[in-house]
């Protein structure tokens, strides 16, 4: 591996009080443009419905702006929650965007629905997708559907003991890259067993990260060699303490994620300073341990000394830094600041 990591993005097209979907939106493509200058390798949207403090509902849309806002970098989706679709339909959106941005479209898919039960419920038209059983349990069937489906020549598939055969698109010259995602073992064993590259969410809280690549790299049974990546939270300021301030908004967020309230929209800096922090601040900051806050130089040496330490050569950051009251809706110039520096000093 190289000395310093290659560099990614991972957002979920955050939405902050007073703005609108919109205007998140445009957020995100301004964000985008900025690692795309800046030489970053991918750029990835999550899936969440429901939830008011996020807009990206649906990563392939979503995907298909930012390839149109960007010139060389990598989009994807980080993830699609597939027990939430049809294989097939997924395999159909990523290989349609395969063929309108050859080469530069990536397929993360993960197991969690990505929402509360009800939305989940309707998400699946009041059942499970498929035939028959659920569509968790299935995981496993599922990716591999997607696979197959992905495959430029289509797949073959058994209905009622007839054979068919089934192509995600028409005359394919290229297929995307499919990702595994998780934060668990499980997650990582079923990487490994079907060979694909794996994701660990190393932001979630930074526990586990070892064990899970461990048992990736010993178990991966594929061809390639075995291509692993993790996810972290990032912040910078001019100072610590200033960049501490912008993260500071994120305590009422994981608040919510850990009690089950909603999650409404993220507070701005000044919001967060006025509010009471309904996480303790000693919880908070145990939290924030495996977060990377600080300078731009500070948070650089943080993210190199992490892909040292598991021994990945890439690294995708989600710049989680809040907005001011005086930001403009359409920019958060903090997010776009941490890109930017540190790019700067990891990529030359």
């Amino acid at each position: 591996m190289t000395d310093t990591p290659k560099l990614s993005v991972l957002d979920l097209v955050p939405v902050r009080s007073g703005q609108t979907s919109g205007q998140a939106i445009e957020a995100s493509l301004a964000l985008a443009k900025v690692a795309d200058e800046a030489g970053f390798t991918r750029y990835w949207v999550a899936e969440h419905h429901n939830i008011e403090a996020v807009a990206s509902t649906s990563p392939a849309i979503m995907i298909a702006l930012l390839a149109s806002a960007t010139k060389r970098i990598r989009v994807g989706s980080g993830g699609v929650m597939l027990p939430n679709h049809a294989p097939l339909v997924i395999a159909e959106q990523f290989a349609f965007l395969e063929a309108a941005f050859p080469g530069r479209i990536d397929l993360g898919i993960g197991r969690a629905p990505g929402t509360d039960p009800v939305t989940q419920w309707a998400l699946r038209s009041g059942g499970a997708v498929g035939p028959e059983g659920d569509p968790v349990a299935r995981f496993p069937e599922f990716v591999q559907q997607v696979v197959a489906f992905m495959c430029p020549d289509g797949a073959g598939i058994q209905i009622g003991g007839r054979p068919f055969h089934v192509s995600a698109t028409p005359n394919a010259v290229s297929e995307s890259p499919v990702w595994l995602l998780g934060s668990s073992d499980y997650s990582a064993r079923l990487a490994a067993r079907f060979g694909l590259p794996y994701v660990f969410a190393h932001h979630f809280s930074g526990v586990g990260t070892a064990e899970a690549l461990a048992l990736y790299r010993e178990n991966y049974a594929g061809e390639e060699e075995p291509r692993s990546l993790l996810t972290v939270n990032a912040v910078v300021g001019d100072t610590k303490e200033e960049a501490l301030l912008y993260a500071r908004a994120q305590q009422h967020n994981i608040a919510a994620i850990r009690t089950g309230a909603p999650r409404l929209p993220i507070f701005t800096l000044e919001e967060s300073m006025l509010a009471t922090p309904r996480v303790p601040d000693d919880q908070f900051d145990e939290l924030m341990g495996s977060w990377h806050v600080g300078t731009a130089e500070e948070v650089a040496e943080s993210i190199t000394a992490l892909a040292q330490q598991f021994e990945v050569d890439e690294v995708m950051i989600q710049p989680v830094g809040s907005a001011k009251e005086s930001d403009p809706y359409e920019r958060v110039p903090n997010r776009e600041r941490t890109v930017r520096d540190l790019g700067r000093l990891l990529l030359g």
